[in-house]
């Protein structure tokens, strides 16, 4: 297995997708797009794993990569390869089939559960799971994309292209301790007083309860995505 990482800003990486990789014998090679690396070929991969980042898909006059990388997301798309956006990677993969992406009513920064939507086909969510969250926008569907998880205040947390092993999740499942106190430090601007913007303190206390949980949930989003390769 062949995986290849996209990542935006030095301090959201991979976290505890990592090991599962490395555990899983499967090459790892990431591209810092953020420092105009040429973006690989799309025969290099079977894996496209696609981080997070402050930025918005629509600030490409500041952050101009951002133009070839949907692009090349769509291409990814079109070529059968599997695929996992976070948080602005979802959005970067629904923004790359031409869906919009725009502010949610409220930013939501901290730990708040979601609620799995049930499908048939597909990889389904349980019926709730708090997660990490850290975003302030949120995605339309994509065409024939199948909503696999929501919120009270976001109805989009992730989804799913049908037919197509490529989801993008609104939250962060990979995120752990280091991850945690890295966007804390890098971010802590946003954490403006809001009614899902949990404190700083109460993030860093209610963290450890939760970790294994979605990792778990990683994990098992991760095996579904590989399973055919």
């Amino acid at each position: 297995m062949r995986t290849h990482i996209f990542q935006h800003v030095p301090f959201e990486g991979p976290g505890n997708i990592y090991p599962w990789l490395v555990d899983h014998h499967s090459s790892i090679e990431t591209t810092h797009v953020y420092q105009n690396t040429p973006l690989p070929s799309l025969e290099s991969f079977d894996v496209l794993i696609v981080m997070g980042g402050p930025m918005s898909v629509k600030d490409e006059a500041q952050y101009p990569w951002l133009r070839a990388e949907k692009a090349f997301i769509r291409e990814a798309i079109s070529a059968g390869k599997s695929i996992l956006g976070i948080c602005l990677g979802a959005q970067l993969i629904a923004a790359s089939l031409g869906t919009e992406v725009k502010a949610n009513p409220i930013k939501e920064i901290g730990w708040f559960p979601i609620h799995g939507n049930e499908y048939h086909a597909g990889f389904l969510f349980p019926e709730e799971l708090t997660v990490f969250h850290w975003h302030g926008e949120s995605f339309e569907l994509p065409p024939d994309a199948m909503l696999l998880a929501s919120s009270p205040d976001c109805k989009h947390q992730a989804f799913q292209l049908s037919g197509k092993k490529v989801i993008g999740i609104q939250f962060h499942l990979e995120t752990n301790a280091e991850s945690l106190k890295a966007i804390i430090e890098h971010c802590r601007h946003e954490l403006e007083p809001g009614a899902k913007i949990m404190p700083e303190s109460e993030m860093l206390k209610k963290a450890p309860q939760y970790f294994e949980k979605i990792h778990h949930q990683m994990n098992r989003l991760l095996l579904y995505l590989t399973s055919d390769i």
